[in-house]
């Protein structure tokens, strides 16, 4: 049966859209009134909890995350205050405007005290993590992998280095290695129930439920990081689709689900990290579209180099680290598939600590590295020419020649 058009018809199409401005407006002006009353007075007592502490070399900065808002803070360097502690504060609302508020600002503040709390459960989990490392970044990498947590300095370098940023910040990669894995399990569970008991059931629908079930309440319990709410929604919106029998694999689609998302947390209008999820399944899409007759091995063998060095250009946008280690990003891509899984099972099995020595002797590597930008009108010129890919045969080869052509030149300041 063929797949069917979300919309059937234009008018469909306008309702939606007109949908999706309305809420979008609705929700920003309800940030707005937060706003308003935040910066009502030029001193604001908030509570928060600390998600990040950065050690510089006289001070630490504090990135805090309160009901409304997520800001960065100086402490002193001597401060006892760890990840995860509810403290106190008075911030100053001063010089901020409506869209740092949505960003995240950087603001002073004072008496920031800690209060009593009982452990979260997400700290519970990070305390269990690093119980099981004697170094502090690789359970650092490890909570970063598992509850979102922020890197450390040297970490973040690391892997800006390897190439591998993508793999360490929570996204639909992730999200699919777990759902993988969670379908395996359910599925050897519900077997049997489902012939005894429930043999008129769609099995495999039934499974897909739960597993978006446990993804929800995992979404929930990393406080929605955007490119796996993104990963999430497109989960969610595509069992929809396929139950629906319309067609999973578009841009429409993946438009829609952009706009929904931008909608419902304008604040994500900002993500980075978003920006970069939505890329990434925007050239999957294109490689699917494009490559579907290839042979399965021959996709497989591609699959991860054309996405990396597709998606080059937009990174080296925003991020300038340039290695010749980065070219082994797509090799280590597959080889995390493995890694991954495997990882969550020991830690859950306290033998977390079974790859350090392995991991510490990347963290040793000494990999030199370059900062290479490119300008804005060459990183529009490449959107453009990418969101026309998707509509036009020819201009999908034109941009594999502009993506053979940038990669050659890029690298060429490292070889």
């Amino acid at each position: 049966m063929e797949s069917l058009s979300f919309f059937n018809t234009n008018k469909e199409r306008k309702f939606f859209f007109l949908l999706i401005l309305f809420t979008f407006i609705f929700n920003v002006s309800m940030d707005y009134i937060q706003y308003k009353k935040f910066i009502k007075n030029e001193i604001f007592k908030t509570n928060g909890i600390i998600l990040n502490i950065y050690h510089k070399s006289k001070y630490n900065i504090l990135k805090v995350e309160t009901d409304n808002f997520t800001f960065f803070t100086s402490t002193e360097q001597n401060s006892k205050m760890k990840l995860f502690h509810e403290i106190e504060m008075f911030i100053l609302t001063q010089d901020i405007n409506f869209i740092s508020y949505l960003q995240g600002f950087y603001t002073k503040s004072f008496n920031i005290v800690e209060k009593p709390r009982n452990i979260l459960k997400k700290e519970k989990i990070y305390r269990l993590i690093e119980s099981q490392h004697t170094n502090k970044e690789i359970s650092s990498l490890y909570s970063a992998l598992f509850i979102a947590t922020s890197l450390t300095t040297n970490i973040r370098q690391i892997s800006s280095k390897l190439g591998i940023s993508h793999l360490i910040a929570i996204s639909g990669f992730h999200l699919g290695v777990i759902s993988f894995v969670l379908y395996f399990t359910i599925h050897l569970l519900y077997s049997s129930i489902h012939a005894k008991l429930l043999p008129y059931r769609n099995k495999k629908f039934d499974i897909l439920i739960c597993i978006v079930a446990i993804l929800f309440l995992y979404l929930i319990f990393l406080n929605n990081p955007p490119s796996l709410l993104r990963a999430f929604v497109m989960f969610t919106f595509a069992l929809f689709l396929l139950r629906n029998n319309i067609k999973v694999i578009s841009f429409e689609t993946l438009l829609i689900i952009t706009l929904f998302i931008i909608a419902m947390f304008p604040k994500l209008f900002f993500s980075l990290s978003l920006l970069f999820s939505l890329s990434g399944v925007f050239y999957i899409f294109l490689f699917l579209k494009y490559f579907k007759n290839l042979n399965k091995y021959i996709q497989f063998i591609i699959f991860n180099f054309w996405i990396y060095f597709a998606i080059n250009p937009i990174t080296h946008y925003f991020f300038g680290t340039l290695s010749k280690e980065q070219l082994y990003s797509p090799i280590l891509t597959i080889l995390f598939t493995v890694f991954y899984p495997l990882s969550i099972l020991l830690h859950i099995f306290n033998r977390g600590g079974l790859f350090d020595d392995f991991l510490q002797s990347i963290i040793n590597l000494n990999i030199n590295s370059i900062e290479i930008f490119i300008p804005f009108w060459i990183f529009l010129f490449y959107i453009v020419i990418s969101l026309f890919a998707s509509s036009y045969k020819n201009v999908f080869i034109l941009l594999n020649t502009l993506i053979i052509a940038y990669n050659i030149w890029l690298f060429s300041f490292i070889f």
